[in-house]
């Protein structure tokens, strides 16, 4: 049987990806010249899954995979080309293909897959850290499988105030209808607290409710100019 591939070049605008700015603020449009993303730092620390969830992250770019996006989303993101084409939400063994270059200080971050998906009403992340993408100077192309092994994932969970809407389910299920969303980002982030902060600081929010020393996290640009997704049959 044939391979059913989703394969997008940005030759045609973002596709469906687009750039999650922070809790407060309405996604954003990701730069692209000459059919080339540019995902540029710095990016937010997303603290929503912070300990005793699976830790913080930094989000580089996301597409929706299930369902119609509102206005706002279809105002940077363009038409969704994977929900539009119909691609399955079934990640099983998919193999996912990234083609990018950059520079990075990465602080002990990797550019990793996460997939998220919706089950008894919480949405569940999954990141594959078993497998990463590279980043280097020159173009670099890696491929990842979303094997159903949880030993290559890590589940992200929630903070402490967030159980209402993330939680933990199991990964086979999620793998099988990844129906909110995937994100490309740097994973783990260990935001270093800059002075005193009066509290605990998983409980606080990293760089909202205290300062965090730069350093501490990842840093710089990546470029991508394709990603391709071969779905397993």
């Amino acid at each position: 049987m044939p391979v059913t591939s989703y394969i997008e070049d940005f030759d045609d605008g973002p596709g469906g990806w687009m750039r999650v700015v922070d809790n407060f603020a309405p996604p954003a449009a990701l730069p692209i010249s000459n059919g080339v993303v540019r995902c540029q730092g710095p990016w937010w620390v997303d603290y929503n899954h912070a300990p005793p969830g699976g830790g913080y992250l930094q989000l580089l770019m996301c597409m929706v995979t299930h369902g119609p996006s509102g206005e706002s989303v279809r105002e940077v993101s363009g038409a969704n080309r994977f929900t539009g084409g119909r691609f399955p939400t079934d990640f099983t063994n998919a193999r996912i293909t990234l083609r990018t270059r950059g520079e990075l200080e990465a602080a002990g971050t990797k550019l990793s897959l996460l997939i998220q998906g919706s089950k008894d009403g919480l949405t569940s992340g999954w990141v594959l850290t078993g497998q990463t993408f590279a980043v280097n100077a020159e173009w670099t192309e890696t491929t990842v499988t979303a094997v159903p092994d949880p030993s290559q994932w890590t589940s992200i969970g929630s903070r402490h105030d967030r159980t209402d809407t993330y939680g933990e389910k199991p990964l086979l299920d999620i793998l099988a209808n990844v129906n909110v969303n995937i994100h490309i980002i740097m994973f783990p982030v260990q935001p270093r607290p800059m002075g005193e902060i009066g509290g605990d600081p998983h409980r606080l929010r990293a760089g909202r409710d205290y300062p965090i020393w730069p350093s501490s996290i990842a840093q710089g640009y990546v470029e991508v100019d394709r990603m391709q997704i071969d779905f397993a049959q």
